[in-house]
């Protein structure tokens, strides 16, 4: 199934990887944008199945109902009550404490709509957790998923999001026009 992965993803796509996941992480945030349209699911279980590492994702319940639902948990996805009053950061890092592995993929932008500033729950699951973040980008105008070295955070969050930033300045989402950087 690897092999077959990389020949859609490289050869009849047309994509390529910079940069891996250190396998020695058994515990992270992975920070996917843009996050513009849905086919960024169908290049996200490629691309986990061509690194060959476990990565999870959290998503709303509703996806985990009939007829679809046994396919989200069987690629890795644990539903989230995301009704109000919730503490989801607590909840999430304490998954993180429960598991030997869990490495967590999520889009910061929260949506494929535009948005014009980012959830930061990512960011206090990882201090919470003290996991690192790794940020990776789907650039459709290069064709390329890059990965980052792995980032804990500091106590400066304006530093450390500058830096998250800076990593996805000129990447281009499926949708261009759904996809902007926050202002830092």
């Amino acid at each position: 199934m690897r092999a077959f992965s990389h020949f859609l993803f490289s050869t009849i796509s047309g994509w390529k990887l910079e940069g891996k996941i250190d396998s020695s992480i058994k515990k992270c945030i992975i920070i996917v944008a843009p996050h513009t349209s849905w086919y960024d699911f169908y290049i996200a279980i490629l691309v986990r199945k061509i690194i060959g590492l476990q990565i999870d994702f959290v998503a709303k319940k509703e996806l985990f109902q009939p007829p679809f639902g046994w396919y989200f948990k069987w690629v890795g996805g644990t539903s989230l009550d995301r009704t109000p009053n919730q503490n989801k950061v607590e909840a999430i890092a304490g998954i993180f404490k429960s598991k030997d592995v869990f490495r967590l993929a999520l889009s910061p932008e929260g949506t494929r709509k535009k948005v014009k500033t980012w959830k930061t729950g990512f960011y206090y699951i990882a201090k919470e957790a003290e996991v690192p973040i790794i940020m990776v980008s789907f650039d459709y105008g290069k064709k390329i998923v890059r990965f980052s070295d792995p980032f804990y955070t500091s106590s400066d969050k304006e530093k450390d999001f500058s830096k998250i930033y800076k990593f996805y300045q000129g990447v281009q989402g499926k949708n261009p026009a759904k996809f902007e950087l926050p202002l830092v």
